[in-house]
């Protein structure tokens, strides 16, 4: 891995233009299951994907959702942003990384103070009623979620988090497609590249693509710079900015 280091390392150096695309690979170290890994989300069976994050199915029974939300918020003000958070945020504070393209809702880029995160699944920090769409702010939210099963608003409708579920559009698409387009330097960090349409991000860029997750990654070799089938942490670590 000594020589790829080295290789990244010249790359970053010599990048003017870096993007990256994260994915819940980066927030694992944080103490935030992943989805598709071992001991997922997906995987344990804890949660089913379709009865939590279906739009159509929150819009009939909210419960299991609700059940995600709880669980989410119960660990969410003990987190910390990883290694890899701080070092985009450090890439970004010296001029190299333009923007942090996250299918993360967890918010810990901001956490890391990421200026320019686009959330292509948005985020659990603001909520709206589906209903008459009054805003409720992530305070409201975690008092309510302490001693409640569900989220109600004062029309009776029922309260989401501004994350994208199944049957939503993908928030920042535009945006996101414009800054890959602009790399000179695309890195794919703890994402398994699987869900489109963030997934298809890698193709549009013409400069380099470099992945670092572990596990299979869809995106193919022969358009790959450089691949760690690491742990993100490991990774950056060796890395000087």
């Amino acid at each position: 891995m000594k020589k790829n280091i080295e290789k990244l390392q010249k790359t970053i150096d010599g990048s003017n233009y870096i993007v990256a695309l994260t994915g819940a690979g980066i927030s694992t170290g944080a103490g935030i299951p992943d989805f598709r890994g071992k001991g997922g989300i997906y995987t344990t069976g804890l949660y089913d994907p379709y009865k939590t994050f279906d739009y159509d199915y929150f819009k009939k029974d909210p419960s299991h959702f609700f059940k995600f939300a709880k669980d989410f918020i119960g660990f969410y003000d003990k987190i910390v942003p990883t290694q890899g958070h701080k070092f985009l945020a450090e890439l970004e504070q010296k001029g190299k990384l333009k923007a942090v393209i996250t299918q993360n809702i967890d918010g810990l880029h901001q956490m890391a103070r990421s200026k320019h995160v686009i959330e292509v699944h948005g985020g659990f920090t603001t909520s709206h009623c589906i209903k008459c769409r009054k805003f409720y702010d992530f305070n409201w939210l975690k008092e309510e979620l302490a001693h409640k099963k569900e989220l109600r608003c004062s029309c009776d409708g029922f309260v989401k988090p501004d994350i994208v579920f199944f049957g939503e559009p993908v928030e920042g698409m535009h945006t996101a497609m414009r800054e890959a387009a602009e790399a000179d330097l695309f890195l794919v960090m703890g994402s398994s590249l699987t869900v489109q349409p963030a997934s298809l991000l890698p193709q549009v860029t013409e400069g380099k693509v470099v992945i670092i997750n572990m596990g299979e990654v869809m995106f193919p070799e022969r358009k790959t710079f450089l691949r760690f089938d690491s742990d993100i942490d490991s990774v950056v670590k060796e890395l000087k900015i």
